[in-house]
Parts: structure tokens; C-alpha cells; sequence
């Protein structure tokens, strides 16, 4: 039996994967206007967060608290894989605790966030975000702090 090439399971295009870099590469450029230029309209980021308004302009207002709250942070992806407009990505979000975010005082600590984050794409664009961040990294920041004083 033969395979047609409608068969087989197309690969994540060089388009989809800059536009995943780009995405995360906003952090470390500060530029959360970008999200508009590689997100759908109605982008969906979900969960959404307490208070976070729908499509990309939520995710931008976001970006921009934690930008001037966490001046150093940046994304560091460690892989992305996945199929043609399905990508899952592993990454850390990484920055000083020098304000408080999420009403933990500042410990002074570097600080490293998981990301666990699913995209769909649709032409190169993102449709759809499923993501979870594992925040235990900066609950624990404090703790080492106490522990050593």
C-alpha cells in the first residue's frame, strides 16, 4: 500500500516556529505591541488571568506590569515541538524579584518561572494559547531568603 503524501504529518514551517520565537522574544526586547503583529485579532490566552481583558491586548497589559515590575525578565525557550500549526513550547521565564509581584514582598533573589504553554497557529499567526506557569519558583524565592538570615 502506498502513501500519499496527505498521509503523513506535516512539520512546523520556519514561519510558524519565528512567530513562536517572536512571541516569547517579546519579553527580552520589552516589546508587547509585537503581539499584534503575530496574534490573531482574537487571539485566545487561556486561562486568562484574574482581570485580564480577551485577545492580545490583555496579554500586552500584562507584559507591561511585569516589564516595569521585573526590569531583567526574559524568556528562555528551552524546545518547541510539535506539528504543522500545533506547537508545544518548554521555557522559563527568568528575572530579579525586585518588586512585589502578586503581593510577595521583593527578595533580592534571581528567580526562574516553568512554562509549559500549547499554541495553535493558523497562516503563521496565533490563534490559541493554553498555558500554565509554575510560580512555585517565586513562592520559593522567599523562603530560601528567610531560611538564610
Amino acid at each position: 500500500m502506498e502513501n500519499k503524501e496527505s498521509d503523513f504529518v506535516k512539520a512546523l514551517t520556519k514561519s510558524e516556529i519565528d512567530t513562536i520565537r517572536t512571541f516569547y522574544g517579546a519579553f527580552k526586547t520589552k516589546n508587547a505591541a509585537i503581539l499584534d503583529e503575530i496574534c490573531n485579532p482574537d487571539w485566545k490566552d487561556i486561562p486568562l488571568a484574574p482581570g485580564q481583558a480577551d485577545g492580545p491586548k490583555g496579554l500586552q497589559d500584562i507584559m507591561t506590569y511585569l516589564f516595569e515590575a521585573c526590569p531583567d525578565i526574559e524568556v528562555v525557550i528551552h524546545e518547541i515541538f510539535g506539528t504543522h500549526e500545533r506547537a508545544a513550547v518548554r521555557a522559563s521565564m527568568k528575572f530579579t524579584h525586585v518588586n512585589e509581584i502578586m503581593g510577595i514582598p521583593p527578595t533580592h533573589q534571581k528567580v526562574s518561572v516553568a512554562l509549559h504553554e500549547f499554541h495553535h497557529l493558523k497562516d503563521g499567526k496565533l490563534t490559541h494559547t493554553w498555558h500554565l506557569e509554575d510560580w512555585f519558583g517565586l513562592l520559593m524565592s522567599g523562603k530560601s531568603q528567610h531560611i538564610s538570615q
